[in-house]
C-alpha cells in the first residue's frame, strides 16, 4: 500500500454530509435529490445547498436590489458548488483505487489541532457538534477526507511551478491597463470635524487660525499632529500618494488644482473643515515592471495551478463513472 505523508493545512471544513452508495446498472432508478453520481457515491442537492449557503447570504446582501442578477449569480454559485463537491468525490475515489493509505496518526493529529485552534477543548467541540446535529465520527471522517483531498491535490499539482522572467514580461506587456495609475498627488490634510451646527462658526475660526500659523511658517505636519481629527493625525496628516477617486469631489477638485508645495485655503463641507498641502504630483503612468513583477508572478502561479488542477480533474473524469442529474 502506498502512504501519503500529508502536511495538514488550516482549511475550513464544510458540511459535506455522508457518502451514500448505490448500485449502478442499466435502468438505475434516480433517487430524488441526487445531483450527481461519482462511481458509487452521490452528491445530493442538500449537500450542494449547504456548501453554497455562506456564499448565498453574501450574494443576497450584495444584490438585494437586483433580484434577477441575484438569481443568476446564485445559479452560477450552485453550479460551481456542485463541481467542487464532485471534484472532491473524484479525488477520494482516486485515493482508494490508486491504493493509497492514510495513517490514522495523521488524522488524530489533524483532529486535535483543529480542536485546539477552533474549539479549545473536546468539551466545546462536543457542544458545537451537538448543536449542528453532527457526531464526532462524522467530524473525524470529514477531516480525513479533507486531508486526503489536499494531499492528492498537492501530489498532482506541483508546488514547484516556475514562472520565467520572459513569461512575466510578456504578461506585463499584454496587461498594461492592469498596472496603470491615474494622476496622483502626495497629500497632507488637516481635518476639523463639526460636532454640531451651533459649533460650526468656532470650527471655521479654528481652521482660519491654523491656516494663518502655517502661512507664518509653522510646519503643516506639526499642525496636523496637534489639531487634525482625521485618521492620519499621528502621521502628521500624511495621506501618501492618492488618486483623484480617493477623495470626495469637493476636495479632489481643489487638491488636484494645487501645485507642488502649494497650500489650500479652508475647504468646508457639511461635516468638516479641511486644509490641504500638496507635496508632490505625478502624471498618469504605468507601473514599472520591477514594481509589479512579484504581483504578476503570483497571478501566473495561481493561473498555472488552476490549469493543472483542471487537467488532473479532467483525467479523473475520463476514468471514473460520472453522471449528472
Amino acid at each position: 500500500m502506498k502512504v501519503i505523508r500529508a502536511i495538514v493545512v488550516a482549511v475550513v471544513v464544510v458540511g459535506f454530509g455522508a457518502s451514500l452508495h448505490a448500485q449502478l446498472a442499466d435502468g438505475i432508478k434516480v433517487v430524488s435529490g441526487i445531483k450527481a453520481i461519482v462511481h458509487d457515491s452521490v452528491v445530493t442537492y442538500r449537500e450542494v445547498e449547504a456548501y453554497t449557503a455562506p456564499f448565498a447570504e453574501q450574494l443576497r446582501r450584495q444584490y438585494r436590489a437586483q433580484p434577477e442578477v441575484y438569481d443568476q449569480k446564485l445559479a452560477e454559485t450552485l453550479n460551481d458548488s456542485l463541481e467542487q463537491l464532485l471534484e472532491r468525490q473524484l479525488i477520494l475515489h482516486d485515493f482508494t483505487t490508486a491504493g493509497y493509505s492514510m495513517p490514522e496518526a495523521y488524522i488524530d493529529e489533524a483532529v486535535q489541532e483543529r480542536i485546539r485552534a477552533r474549539y479549545g477543548d473536546r468539551a466545546n467541540l462536543t457542544k458545537s457538534l451537538q448543536a449542528e446535529g453532527m457526531t464526532y465520527e462524522k467530524f473525524r471522517q470529514q477531516m480525513r477526507d479533507q486531508i486526503i483531498v489536499e494531499a492528492l491535490r498537492g501530489k498532482n499539482v506541483s508546488s514547484e511551478i516556475i514562472i520565467s522572467p520572459h513569461k512575466i514580461e510578456t504578461y506585463y506587456l499584454a496587461h498594461q491597463d492592469q498596472f496603470k495609475l491615474e494622476d496622483e498627488i502626495k497629500l497632507r490634510m488637516i481635518v476639523l470635524n463639526k460636532p454640531s451646527e451651533s459649533e460650526t462658526p468656532a470650527v471655521r475660526r479654528q481652521a482660519a487660525e491654523i491656516l494663518g500659523k502655517i502661512k507664518e511658517g509653522a510646519a503643516f505636519s506639526e499642525m496636523a499632529a496637534v489639531y487634525s481629527q482625521g485618521s492620519q493625525r499621528n502621521q502628521g496628516g500624511d495621506w501618501g500618494w492618492v488618486e483623484r477617486k480617493v477623495l470626495r469631489k469637493e476636495l479632489s477638485d481643489v487638491a488636484f488644482a494645487l501645485k507642488p508645495g502649494e497650500l489650500s485655503g479652508v475647504i468646508e463641507t457639511p461635516e468638516a473643515c479641511y486644509l490641504m498641502l500638496v507635496e508632490e504630483k505625478r502624471a498618469a503612468h504605468v507601473k514599472l515592471l520591477s514594481d509589479v513583477q512579484d504581483e504578476i508572478e503570483k497571478i501566473m502561479l495561481t493561473q498555472e495551478r488552476s490549469r493543472l488542477q483542471k487537467q488532473y480533474v479532467d483525467r479523473l473524469k475520463k476514468k471514473t463513472f460520472v453522471r449528472y442529474f
